[in-house]
């Protein structure tokens, strides 16, 4: 079989949906796509373009999406990810997430209401946040606090009302990161719980995930791999893909 380049809008839809679009239900395969930018980091949290965002989403989840099924994202088509149910409170102050049971890490750690108190208290930017940067802190200034009711329920208490905030919650800038791995590690080696693991990182060359295996989702994700080629030339990355590359 020839190997393709994928268009990155094409990577995109695929990335969101956990596998390859419905037309393409076959498991298996690599899907090349070319990535415009070398990416400063594998660390989410920590960059502020689509240039890490899109190779390195699908290592994670967050706890709650955009439904891949819709045309265009909007706040009234937001599904479960991480969370299986929410519920606000409080007159529009506390925002509570029922969590998936059995979800582990690529390293098989459990994950557990701590990972996302120990996410959203680092991006608040508190004295212990270990965030080289933390371009998206503003987001959260109006988050008082988050506390946990056990290892499957995690409340978000707001200052005043924001239903702003399960938007925010739902976009490719927001994965949880898992506790007991050092934000370091993150930017080098990234550990998740999504549909990829993190293969390997060619500076200004290419980035690699494949499939886990163990993934939460039964019978995702459909792809074997994906690989970015980096090519920061948009007529380069075109004729690349025309020529069959």
């Amino acid at each position: 079989m020839r190997r393709r380049l994928a268009t990155p809008l094409l990577a995109m839809l695929m990335v969101a949906a956990g596998g390859p679009l419905a037309l393409a239900q076959k498991a298996g395969g690599t899907l090349h796509v070319s990535h415009r930018d070398n990416p400063p980091s594998a660390s989410i949290h920590e960059e502020a373009t689509i240039s890490t965002v899109m190779p390195f989403m699908s290592i994670y989840n967050n706890l709650v999406v955009f439904d891949p099924k819709e045309k265009q994202d909007s706040a009234d088509h937001i599904v479960s990810d991480l969370a299986t149910e929410w519920a606000w409170s409080n007159g529009g102050k506390d925002l509570t997430f029922k969590l998936r049971d059995g979800v582990k890490w690529h390293d098989g750690k459990p994950f557990s209401s701590a990972d996302v108190k120990c996410t959203w208290d680092m991006l608040k930017g508190g004295e212990d946040s270990k965030l080289r940067r933390n371009p998206r802190k503003i987001w959260y200034f109006n988050l008082k606090e988050v506390t946990v009711n056990g290892p499957s329920e995690v409340t978000f208490h707001l200052e005043r009302p924001q239903p702003s905030l399960l938007t925010m919650l739902a976009g490719g800038h927001s994965p949880v990161y898992p506790c007991h791995v050092p934000v370091e590690q993150m930017r080098t080696k990234p550990i998740g719980t999504g549909p990829f693991k993190f293969d390997r990182l060619k500076q200004n060359e290419s980035i690699r995930v494949v499939r886990n295996p163990d993934y939460w989702k039964k019978g995702r994700p459909y792809l074997d791999a994906i690989e970015f080629t980096i090519i920061p030339n948009r007529s380069t990355a075109v004729l690349a893909f025309t020529s069959g590359k």
